[in-house]
């Protein structure tokens, strides 16, 4: 692999374009089909972009694009590597389902603001792209809190009383472990290694001791809050109020995607692996991240709200993306890589259900549902296929990234690890299983007749069924994700 890098605007004009789009959607505000137009519009150029710069990463190229460089030498600059195009590829090309399937939500529960709703969607995604392409700790920590601003209005979007301390909670907790942690985190960064440029091999390396660099790991673990990591969890919960597009965008799009990249991008390419396993960091990361895998699965068995259910899910699956970092083996970086994106197929498709449940019949809990797959079929054989991915089983991606994270833990002979996994598959199962079995083999309560309803409007049915393709389609062709994933320890 060549290692060439290029100044390539198309770098640039791939972070500005959904800005670009947030600028225009705000112009046909009372023109409805216009304003979707514009939305849909920028989603796909965006997708074509980072699609055309996802190749030059596979050919061996690393094309970047330096913006400005303070005056105390620190850059807003943009780099692509396999584990940023990885990234990029999922969220330019989950953006676009995601407006289809936001249109008929939107319209069909007939929710306010929408205009300023798709604007702030716009600029997240923007945001989201500025953190993938980042070459530097700076760049990304600009980006990074823009993402934090733009949700917070996508959160409190319904602006009643519930909304607005789910807000709160959100916005004070990212902010806050934001300034109080990770902020200093990189500051000591810059102090020690005199840059923050992310770099194969980490820019760490005999630079500090044992100590000092397990005290850093923790400031960036538990600072980078987007993650989710117990016990700095508590916002993503109670974001569930928001419009099910914008719990879908935290969930599997850009919010928690971010956190979890930033961690893995900072554990490779700012520590290095090598210095991790050298200093002897493995041990308490695989603990606090095994500890969220299984204490998030058992919190989500005693959920009978399917969003809430669905919130602890995602915190216990982000934190194998964690797991698989904190084995330190190569294999398990890998499977870390490739359930960022399997989870991202997945659990979207599994919020869209939700939503058109939700829009089709005026149901929010888990005991409301039995029979409801006689009436909503494709809705729940979506659901059905995004619950198999989340377990892990074949024929789905999510099969994929925890055989390789097991491969690694394994090979390490952390037991630990591969505990966690064994013990957290069966509550996964545990807590999706049921739901599928009410959903096609229960009777509705007072029989046949109780639900009046059929499937949602074709929008929200196209994007779920959508979703859930690509959560099949991973697992049968894996190659472009394989690639980008395998290329990240080979940087």
């Amino acid at each position: 692999m060549t290692d060439a890098a290029a100044a390539d605007p198309l770098v640039l004009f791939a972070v500005l374009t959904p800005f670009i789009g947030a600028a225009l959607i705000p112009l046909f505000g009372r023109q409805p089909i216009l304003r979707e137009s514009v939305t849909l519009l920028t989603a796909a150029v965006l997708c074509a972009l980072v699609l055309l710069l996802v190749s030059d990463v596979l050919a061996g190229a690393r094309p970047e694009f330096d913006v400005i460089t303070t005056a105390v030498g620190l850059a807003v600059a943009f780099k692509l590597e396999p584990l940023g195009a990885l990234f990029a590829l999922v969220a330019s090309s989950l953006w676009i389902v995601n407006s289809v399937y936001s249109f008929g939500y939107m319209r069909a529960n007939n929710e306010p603001r929408q205009t300023s709703f798709y604007v702030c969607f716009a600029i997240a995604l923007g945001s989201t792209i500025g953190v993938a392409f980042a070459k530097n700790l700076f760049t990304f920590y600009l980006f990074y809190e823009a993402l934090t601003i733009s949700t917070y209005p996508l959160v409190t979007h319904k602006k009643d009383a519930t909304a607005l301390a789910a807000g709160r909670v959100y916005f004070l907790l990212l902010m806050g472990a934001s300034l109080a942690l990770l902020l200093p985190a990189i500051v000591a960064t810059w102090i020690i290694a005199g840059t923050l440029d992310f770099t194969s091999g980490g820019i760490l390396a005999d630079k500090v001791s044992a100590g000092l660099i397990g005290v850093l790991l923790a400031l960036y673990i538990f600072g980078i809050a987007k993650a989710a990591v117990i016990p700095v969890h508590f916002w993503l919960p109670a974001a569930m109020v928001a419009p099910t597009p914008v719990s879908a965008l935290l969930h599997a799009v850009a919010v928690v995607k971010a956190g979890v990249f930033g961690i893995v991008k900072v554990c490779v390419m700012i520590f290095g692996i090598e210095t991790l396993s050298a200093m002897g960091q493995s041990g308490w990361l695989t603990v606090v991240a095994g500890a969220t895998v299984v204490a998030a699965s058992v919190v989500a068995l005693k959920q009978d709200n399917l969003k809430r259910r669905l919130a602890f899910s995602t915190v216990s699956q982000l934190s194998y993306i964690v797991l698989g970092v904190a084995i330190l083996a190569p294999i398990s970086i890998v499977g870390a890589a490739m359930h960022l994106a399997a989870h991202a197929l997945s659990k979207i498709t599994l919020f869209f259900a939700a939503g058109s449940i939700y829009t089709a019949a005026h149901l929010t809990e888990i005991s409301q549902l039995d029979g409801i797959g006689r009436r909503m079929p494709w809705t729940m054989c979506a659901f059905a296929v995004g619950a198999l991915g989340m377990i892990g089983l074949p024929p789905t991606a999510g099969f994929l990234g925890k055989w390789f994270i097991l491969s690694g833990a394994m090979q390490t002979a952390n037991w630990v690890a591969v505990g966690v996994i064994i013990v957290s598959t069966l509550l996964n199962a545990g807590y999706f299983l049921p739901i599928v079995y009410r959903a096609f083999f229960c009777e509705p309560a007072g029989g046949a007749a109780a639900h009046g309803f059929a499937e949602a409007p074709w929008p929200i049915v196209f994007g779920l069924t959508a979703t859930a393709a690509g959560t099949l389609a991973m697992f049968f062709f894996p190659d472009v994700f394989y690639a980008l994933a395998t290329s990240i320890m080979k940087e």
